[in-house]
């Protein structure tokens, strides 16, 4: 549904028309240089900078990069940057296609779908602080990155509101662990403090406002790179898929639609579309998940009183399939949420309803709006949850950072700077944390064995898993 008038009119020879359907897990690679999904950022974006377009012959580099999106880029800027190295970043379509043209824009201190008592549980308490310092330091990166880059950010913190009254026991147990263990200013908020000062959702029970959280224009943002890399020398040649990927006597022949190109290390940056058959380290390894958004036309002075919005801070609530939102610099709204198990099923209209009967139950006073845009995109979920920036065998200079689970607006740039030092042959001092020191691994079966055969049937559990989430997400608090 986006207003295709306000779609900025992009660079160079027409593009491949945009495959709505696409599906990293079942959809041949057959176009290049795709067009970009129809979102709010493209439109707002402005003119994409220049390129160094689709790679014509064969080439010798010291290293590959493979995606151009926020971790592609961040790792070839790095690799300059901080190490001489001067890359070379190919994608199959345009450059910033996937995950990071399409994403809500919320940079949060995180990274992974697990929470920091999760990370007590599972590593100990020693593994937690030494883990939290990695993120917290990936935070500080991303914000030296903003810094640089035009790209409207919005900062104040993260606003985690409870869309049902059970939901505060949780918050405030994370709000004392986050405060206790890890020293963050974590507060907790009432129901009517949460709709005084910060917005007025009719589903808010109250809240954890954590002190870490910006939002941004993401392609603003991956804009900024690309230009910061080009500058240092990078090349970045969009329209370039990898068809295949031969090591010979310890050199990467990586077959393209127009050559080869022969690196002596290569770098995955393709989150939520990576193909299964890209490279073996990564078969298997990551779970797409299609995440859904919508950005409304701009409210009026009225409609934002009506809807309390009094910040500008970015916010999800607590629900497993969660909504997350904001209102942006132009004051449209921004929501997002879950959508289609698989991209055959994309466009179907009750995917789009379940965005809209979620932002009429938050701000009943918007039931009119008009949806300005309406876009769709997968999410790199790994197995447990949590993200790798890993070289998987150390006799191979092979290496990937994906696996993010929907954080990583922010985390994607400091893993494009560990995975650059991997690269460059600097590493040291990280083996002790999960997210450096364990490959990708492989989808469990019923929790006792790992088999890549099980790969395929994964949206089988996908299917039951939402059921479930759905039902217990908005069931209502028993009465007392």
């Amino acid at each position: 549904m986006a207003t295709t008038d306000s779609i900025v009119q992009l660079r160079g020879d027409a593009p491949a028309p945009y495959d709505a359907l696409y599906d990293p897990l079942v959809s041949p690679l057959s176009s290049q240089g795709m067009e970009y999904a129809p979102t709010y950022w493209v439109a707002s974006a402005g003119e994409p900078p220049e390129d160094d377009g689709p790679l014509e012959g064969d080439a010798d580099v010291d290293v590959l990069v493979v995606g151009s999106g926020f971790t592609g880029l961040s790792t070839a800027l790095f690799l300059a940057r901080e190490h001489g190295i001067r890359a070379m970043v190919v994608d199959a379509n345009r450059t910033a296609w996937g995950c990071t043209s399409r994403n809500g824009g919320q940079g949060q201190n995180a990274s992974g779908r697990l929470y920091r008592s999760q990370w007590i549980e599972r590593w100990g308490k020693a593994t937690a602080l030494k883990l939290d310092a990695e993120i917290r330091e990936g935070f500080n990166t991303f914000k030296t990155l903003i810094s640089e880059v035009p790209c409207d950010p919005q900062p104040g913190g993260h606003l985690y509101i409870a869309h049902r009254a059970r939901k505060m026991a949780f918050l405030s147990n994370e709000c004392k662990v986050m405060h206790d263990v890890f020293g963050y200013d974590t507060r907790m908020l009432s129901a009517k403090e949460v709709a005084e000062s910060y917005v007025d959702d009719k589903e808010n029970c109250g809240a954890l406002l954590e002190p870490d959280g910006i939002g941004v224009h993401p392609l603003k943002l991956a804009f900024g790179y690309l230009r910061m890399a080009r500058a240092l020398g990078v090349k970045v040649h969009p329209g370039t898929p990898v068809l295949g990927v031969e090591t010979v006597r310890g050199v990467h022949h990586v077959r393209t639609p127009r050559g080869v190109i022969r690196a002596k290390a290569v770098a995955f940056a393709t989150g939520g579309y990576t193909r299964n058959d890209m490279h073996k380290v990564l078969s298997a390894r990551i779970m797409p998940i299609l995440s859904n958004s919508l950005v409304t036309r701009p409210l009026t002075q009225d409609e934002i009183a009506s809807t309390g919005f009094q910040t500008h801070v970015v916010i999800t609530d607590t629900r497993t399939l969660r909504f997350y939102y904001r209102l942006l610099p132009d004051n449209r709204l921004q929501i997002g949420s879950r959508s289609a198990i698989t991209g055959a099923d994309a466009a179907n209209p009750r995917h789009l309803a379940v965005l809209v009967e979620g932002l009429h139950r938050k701000f009943p006073s918007l039931a009119n709006i008009r949806v300005d845009f309406s876009w769709w995109g997968w999410v790199d979920v790994s197995h447990d949850m949590m993200p790798r920036v890993m070289q998987p065998d150390p006799q191979q200079s092979i290496f990937y950072a994906v696996g993010y689970g929907g954080n990583g607006v922010s985390f994607s740039a400091h893993a494009g700077r560990r995975m650059a030092q991997r690269v460059a042959g600097k590493w040291s001092g990280f083996d002790d944390l999960p997210i450096y020191n364990s490959a990708l691994e492989y989808p469990n079966v019923m929790g006792l064995v790992k088999w890549r055969g099980f790969a395929p049937f994964r949206r089988v559990g996908q299917r039951f898993l939402y059921h479930k989430y759905l039902a217990q997400d908005e069931k209502l608090d028993e009465m007392r």
